[in-house]
């Protein structure tokens, strides 16, 4: 039974999910090019992936169906109801972090990829950031790049581009995670079961010194990697 989901499905249009999709797009899309069969596991999540592309079949799956399009499959990353080799890109964007198996899922996306098939992948950065969101948002971890790097290699894939991203908002970031957490320790405020978390409210002025900020992380994806950065994106092929 689903109790909660993604923040994205009451508020898709938020900054975050706007300026992920199109980094997310910047990073990868050119890994995805010419893909005939794409999975996109955790499509509830739904801004991200409209740049994903397939030219014979597209499936949307996720384990929460109400973010779901017609046609859409309810299933969980860690037992993919897919034949093997069914694939040509499987993507996952902020889902792993969601799996307490993490080897199980990243396995279950290598079994149901053709051979040479590739491996979309977004995760939340650096553990000292784990806040009482995380635990709202059901994560059971956070990564570095090396850390996201080993666990899909030892999956079984060769890693072809891995990097930060946000690394422009950054410096919020952090300090956001920092008030969090200075103002847990004083006031834990665990949130309600079966709601989805609520999202940080974000002034309209700055979030558009957010957006023109994301702005800067995307030129530079484009020609080289970031060194930090609240997120991990990353491409990998099967082996």
């Amino acid at each position: 039974m689903i109790t909660a989901g993604s923040p994205s499905l009451n508020v898709p249009e938020y900054w975050w999910y706007t300026a992920r999709a199109r980094l997310l797009q910047t990073v990868l899309e050119p890994y995805a090019a010419g893909a005939r069969r794409v999975l996109d596991v955790g499509s509830a999540d739904g801004p991200s992936v409209g740049w994903l592309a397939a030219s014979d079949l597209k499936v949307a799956m996720d384990i929460d169906p109400r973010g779901l399009v017609p046609g859409g499959v309810c299933g969980s990353a860690t037992a993919l109801p897919f034949a093997d080799a069914s694939f040509d890109v499987v993507a996952a964007f902020d889902v792993i972090e969601h799996c307490a198996p993490e080897a199980l899922a990243l396995s279950e996306a290598a079994r149901v990829l053709a051979p040479g098939g590739v491996f979309l992948m977004s995760v939340p950065a650096y553990q000292w950031a784990w806040t009482e969101f995380d635990e709202a948002n059901h994560h059971h971890r956070r990564y570095t790049r090396r850390r996201a790097v080993d666990a899909v290699t030892g999956a079984g894939f060769r890693v072809e581009r891995a990097t930060y991203a946000f690394g422009a908002t950054f410096p919020a970031f952090a300090a956001d995670r920092l008030r969090r957490r200075i103002s847990e320790r004083r006031a834990p405020t665990p949130a309600p079961s079966g709601t989805e978390p609520e999202l940080p409210q974000v002034h309209p002025l700055v979030e558009r010194a957010l957006l023109r900020a994301t702005r800067v992380d995307d030129r530079v994806l484009r020609s080289r990697d970031l060194p930090f950065g609240s997120s991990v994106v990353l491409a990998a092929r099967r082996v």
